[in-house]
């Protein structure tokens, strides 16, 4: 599972070979969720609502990136790191 981006204690990652919709791993105090790269929305798991909410705000800031490394993905490519919140 590459790690695409980490931030206050959240891992975000993406799988090479993962299954549609678009989405992405979200690790957090031995929490996983997954997110819809579309709405944002939780499609497995759950979150804190803190830390849901700083990965939606993160998403938002990088919705392209996001997009880019899921085509990265699906074709085998290395993947891009996205920066983190600050």
């Amino acid at each position: 599972m590459p790690r695409i981006s980490s931030f206050y204690g959240i891992t975000i990652a993406m799988y090479f070979d993962d299954h549609a919709p678009p989405h992405f791993h979200v690790l957090y105090a031995g929490r996983e969720a997954s997110f819809r790269l579309s709405d944002l929305g939780i499609m497995e798991g759950e979150m804190p609502s803190r830390a849901e909410r700083l990965v939606r705000h993160w998403a938002r800031i990088h919705a392209g990136e996001l997009l880019a490394n899921w085509s990265k993905a699906r074709a085998g490519l290395p993947l891009d790191t996205i920066p983190g919140l600050e």
